[in-house]
């Protein structure tokens, strides 16, 4: 499935490339022969990724990107039609979130976390969907979180309610995109360890590295977090040939961290 060489002349666009997911998605792009375009709002991890990219013998251009901002994004779009004349694959995994009590969350907090998570990943599908319907051909791989599903999240319902709109996003998308052989589904991972993760949610829940380890036992029956290139390897597969009939789909892969109990970041019955 995964052969050398099966994305040559190929070109994926990463949002949110420079760390995590998005820097193991773009690498596993890059090792399959595909150039990348990163995108991010720090310039200087985008870079570091692009010269990982040309260090295995493929392209990878860093375009400093806030996916809020529509004219960022038109700048994104541009720039990589702009260095390779098209793009295949849109990876849309730039998005973020803070642990709070539902009492907790600000306006501003509650506004933002929507605007980046489903208003941004609109302004990527609406920015580079024209280009991929005239080519015929493409896919988009929306990453969202198990917290978009029927079982939400207390801790993170900010994100799980802009997740849940992406996932409408996808499945609403899916039959005008097929028509003109454009593929777009979403990805919803479990719990995967990230320096993200850890520096944004985990350590600002007091967590020291001995208790985290204790609560990842709970995660789920493979009782540990996933890895950044288990969920590379899901988004490589979704735009491989071996995905082309999956379009308009919510994947799950948490290692079945849903149908199990969560770690509990705040005691029971706080307001």
């Amino acid at each position: 499935m995964f052969a050398p060489g099966l994305f040559d002349g190929r070109v994926a666009v990463v949002t949110g490339g420079g760390t995590g997911i998005g820097r193991a998605t773009a690498l596993a792009f890059a090792t399959l022969g595909a150039d990348v375009v990163l995108a991010g709002r720090r310039p200087e991890p985008l870079a570091a990724v692009a010269d990982e990219v040309a260090a295995m013998g493929r392209v990878g251009v860093a375009v400093p990107t806030n996916i809020r901002e529509v004219a960022d994004v038109d700048a994104l779009r541009d720039a990589a039609y702009d260095r390779f004349g098209k793009v295949d694959f849109v990876i849309n995994n730039a998005g973020g979130q803070f642990p709070a009590l539902p009492s907790d969350i600000s306006d501003n907090g509650w506004r933002s976390v929507v605007d980046l998570n489903l208003n941004g990943t609109w302004n990527m599908v609406s920015r580079f969907m024209e280009p991929m319907v005239a080519a015929g051909y493409g896919s988009i791989v929306n990453v969202v979180h198990i917290f978009s599903f029927n079982r939400g999240s207390p801790w993170f319902v900010h994100s799980g309610a802009a997740r849940a709109g992406v996932v409408n996003l996808t499945h609403s998308m899916a039959p005008y995109l097929g028509y003109h052989g454009v593929t777009i589904n979403a990805l919803a991972p479990g719990t995967v360890a990230t320096e993200g993760m850890h520096d944004n949610e985990v350590g600002k829940l007091g967590y020291d590295e001995e208790a985290w380890a204790a609560e990842t036992e709970k995660i789920g029956p493979m009782r540990r977090m996933g890895s950044v290139g288990e969920v590379a390897a899901t988004i490589t597969f979704l735009c491989s040939p071996g995905g082309r009939f999956i379009n308009g789909a919510a994947i799950v892969a948490d290692g079945s961290e849903m149908q199990s109990n969560w770690p509990r970041f705040f005691d029971r019955g706080s307001l």
